[in-house]
């Protein structure tokens, strides 16, 4: 039934495309996001891992 169903669509590859184009998409903009990011933004996450919640608190106190 696929087989019919795909035949009678056509030509497909502009589901391809719409793949690639769509991927390109999401990749660009996550990394004008990634580059962008504050520093200090960067930095405050990779130190999260390490830090007990009680320095988390004492920190969004000040």
């Amino acid at each position: 039934m696929y087989k019919y169903i795909l035949e009678s669509a056509g030509n497909i590859n502009w589901m391809a495309l719409f793949a690639l184009l769509t991927f390109m998409f999401v990749f660009i903009v996550s990394a004008i996001l990634i580059f962008t990011k504050n520093k200090k933004t960067i930095q405050h996450i990779s130190h999260l891992p390490l830090v007990n919640e009680e320095d988390l608190n004492i920190e969004n106190r000040k």
